[in-house]
């Protein structure tokens, strides 16, 4: 699969013409490298326009390219090892602020005013405002590690990837207080999305450090446990995302042996009693997939390919029946995709 994709045509970054759709493309970069770089991609066009904060800036991004959110005019980018969220305009990408965050991880939009910030190696999250780009506070956990949030009603659903916490916990947005501990059925939650009936879905798991992956599903209202699924210890599950329709969950599963075993796409309704045996997209024999979304105008599912974060990775697009349909190669280390 990786030998056959090519360099599309990038047309200059200058004078990127208008569409309706665009599909933004995280990459990492590679650890201690500062090469981490920001693609668009435009499926009406069928172009692709790389490193766009380097041509709008003349300076490079940094170091680790964790995620981006919009909020309001402008995109929030956690740069992770560059201890750092970077906030540009959504028009003509130039920088406007920084702000100084210790290992930022991903960012939940509250309000306006607010917004969380998860961060590695410590218990916090900081309370930001988006609109004078300061730090107003933190929120202290019982765990280390902030990672994936969520926000339902007037609470956050926040991950702590610790693997000695078999929990989440529920915020109170307005006070910033947690307001209730909810049991999962593993340990290391490290993501939290909800399906069509508005029930949570966790997955959790830390393959590295020895906490066999699983994913819960909960009820949003009481937090008891609807569902549980545990992976094989050899599974190592990341990225969850669903479809339009909140019914079908997918997520990778990643193999850095080289082998087919556990690695590829896998989707799954949201009342199935089993997880899928085989995956639904395999990767081929050492390649795995490192970033997973779903553009919510198509169906479409994109896919990441760092190859080894050794080189420039791939994006290859999928259509809703599994069958490629298009790819492309991007910067080093694609792990996230923001769609608008």
């Amino acid at each position: 699969m990786a030998s056959c994709v090519k360099d599309k045509p990038q047309p200059p970054v200058n004078n990127i013409p208008y569409s309706l759709r665009n599909v933004y493309i995280i990459c990492e970069g590679n650890y201690g490298n500062g090469d981490a770089t920001l693609y668009l991609y435009k499926p009406d066009k069928d172009s692709v326009y790389g490193d766009l904060y380097k041509s709008a800036n003349s300076q490079p991004l940094g170091d680790v390219f964790q995620s981006m959110v919009r909020i309001g005019g402008k995109f929030f980018l956690c740069i992770n090892n560059s201890d750092k969220v970077v906030v540009l305009d959504t028009i003509t990408r130039k920088e406007v602020a920084t702000i100084s965050i210790p290992k930022p991880r991903y960012i939940l939009s509250i309000s306006a005013t607010k917004a969380y910030v998860s961060a590695l190696y410590s218990n916090k999250v900081y309370i930001i405002n988006p609109q004078t780009y300061t730090i107003t506070g933190t929120i202290e956990l019982p765990h280390q590690n902030p990672e994936g949030m969520y926000l339902y009603n007037n609470s956050a659903i926040i991950c702590t990837w610790d693997t000695a916490c078999n929990s989440v916990y529920k915020v109170n947005v307005t006070t910033d207080k947690i307001v209730q501990t909810i049991k999962i059925a593993g340990y290391a939650p490290q993501a939290v999305l909800a399906d069509k009936g508005n029930m949570l879905w966790v997955l959790a798991g830390n393959h590295t450090k020895g906490r066999t992956a699983s994913l819960t599903r909960l009820d949003t209202l009481t937090g008891e446990i609807l569902t549980s699924y545990k992976f094989s210890s050899e599974a190592d599950a990341l990225k969850p995302v669903f479809n339009k329709a909140k019914d079908t969950i997918y997520f990778i599963e990643v193999n850095y042996k080289g082998g087919t075993a556990n690695n590829g796409i896998y989707r799954m309704g949201i009342t199935d009693a089993a997880l899928p045996a085989q995956a639904f997209i395999q990767s081929k024999k050492y390649q795995y997939f490192w970033g997973l979304g779903i553009d919510p105008s198509t169906g479409y599912i994109y896919a990441g390919d760092p190859k080894g974060f050794t080189q420039k990775g791939s994006v290859y697009i999928f259509r809703q029946d599994g069958a490629k349909t298009d790819s492309f190669n991007v910067g080093l280390g694609p792990g996230q995709f923001y769609f608008e």
